[in-house]
This record gives structure tokens, sequence and C-alpha cells, in this order.
């Protein structure tokens, strides 16, 4: 997937199991944001952010979409702890993850292992993928995407 192309169609379930499609979203843009797992740190801190900036971003009639592993459950877990206000959908076989280039090898303290790489795609009214960010540091990113979208 790159910058130009059309975004990868997606049908995933919701916190409460309800199906999300991506096609069936309305809005001047979408965020879709890739993320290790619910309940982390730096994936609390990501979704915190994007939670608090929801207002500014829905002013610029922007949805926010976050996909991690885990399931319905988790995603419920994750939202009531942290009164998130966010899109969060359960990727549980990665395949979604996979087609956005957002799983694969990683790292960490020396072990190899696969996992979900946190990157953000940032979709035009048409689905096609404006913006990629790789490999983004959780802290200040939400503000990061907000300013990219103001500025268009």
């Amino acid at each position: 997937m790159k910058e130009g192309m059309k975004a990868v169609d997606f049908e995933l379930k919701d916190k409460d199991g309800k199906n999300i499609r991506l096609i069936n979203i309305k809005s001047d843009y979408t965020i879709i944001y890739f993320y290790p797992k619910d309940n982390t740190p730096g994936c609390s801190i990501e979704a915190n952010e994007f939670s608090n900036f929801v207002e500014k971003f829905r002013e610029l009639n922007t949805v926010i979409i976050g996909i991690s592993g885990g399931d319905e459950k988790s995603k419920r877990n994750f939202c009531e702890k942290y009164n998130l206000r966010i899109i969060l959908l359960s990727d549980p076989d990665f395949s979604i993850c996979k087609k956005y280039n957002s799983y694969g090898e990683k790292i960490f303290m020396g072990r190899k292992f696969n996992g979900i790489f946190r990157n953000t795609y940032v979709l035009d009214k048409n689905k096609n993928v404006i913006k990629i960010y790789e490999n983004v540091k959780a802290k200040d990113h939400a503000q990061e995407v907000l300013k990219f979208i103001r500025d268009l």
C-alpha cells in the first residue's frame, strides 16, 4: 500500500461486536491507525491522544479508526478503562494489518517475533491513501495527524 493508492476495504468488528466496513464510512477523511496491543503503555498513550482530539477531528469531518489484534471484549475493556471515544476494531488473524503492510517481523531486546507495526494511514473521502506514517512514536502523533489534515 502506497500513497495515491485506493485503500483496501475491510469489515471488522468493533467493541460491541458490530461490523464496521470501511466503504460505508462517509467522511471527508478517515484515519486508520494500527497499534500493537490493547492496554499497553504506548498504545494507551496513542488511543488517549486520538480520543482527546476527537472533537477537533470531527470538526474536519474526520473519522478515526484504530485496528489491532485481540477480540471485541479486549476492545471494550480498553475503551471503558480510558473512556475512549474513537472506533477500535478487532483484527484477530491480522489479515487487515497484513494488507496494510502493518504486520511482520519485529525485534525487541534481541528477540524476533511477529507483530503489528505502529502505522497510520490518512484517507480522503474517496478512500484513497493520501498520507502514510510508518513506525510512529505514540506520543504527540494525534496532533501531528490533526495538523496534516488542517493544512490540506
